[in-house]
């Protein structure tokens, strides 16, 4: 029996699902585990391939990861600008503390709120955490919670948590 094509599902695949497991198969036939950027440059080379395994409510079900441009758009090893809301350039960005968090100042972290004047929108907090590191030397949180709301004009806010000594003064 084959396996399910992903590629079929199109972008309802869950590819970054916390339940989704992935198995590489390589061409001498070691089976390894993971999802990481060796692993889809192997499936480029076709030195491997790629499968997934999802589990559904009563059984699990087997998918041939046959899209790896998607693939790798989920996992942020190419950059996608309708998934992450981000375009690939320098982002126009002001930041304040969060004027209703309750830091303490003891903390790590602050509590602050974004706006991106250059209108982009943050759909994927890792792909923006990876984007303030390098152009801002920001270190940005990307677990626990996070949110945002509209503005007037039609901008957004987004309250994030970023490492205290990390953000310039």
């Amino acid at each position: 029996m084959e396996p399910r094509s992903a590629a079929a599902t199109g972008k309802d695949f869950p590819y970054t699902a916390r339940t989704t497991c992935y198995i590489e198969v390589h061409k001498d036939g070691t089976v390894t585990h993971g999802n990481d950027r060796a692993a889809y440059e192997r499936a480029v080379a076709g030195t491997s391939r790629l499968f997934a395994v999802w589990p559904g409510e009563w059984s699990s079900h087997l998918f041939a990861i046959d899209d790896l441009d998607e693939y790798a758009k989920a996992h942020g090893i190419k950059h996608d600008e309708e998934r992450t809301g981000l375009k690939e350039h320098v982002h126009d960005v002001r930041w304040e503390p969060d004027s209703y968090a309750n830091d303490s100042p003891r903390s790590p972290y602050i509590s602050v709120d974004v706006t991106l004047d250059c209108g982009c929108e943050i759909h994927d907090r890792r792909t923006f955490a990876a984007q303030m590191k390098e152009q801002q030397g920001w270190d940005v949180a990307t677990s626990g919670g996070w949110g945002s709301s509209g503005q007037p004009g039609g901008r957004k806010k987004y309250s994030l948590r970023v490492r205290r000594k990390s953000l310039a003064d």
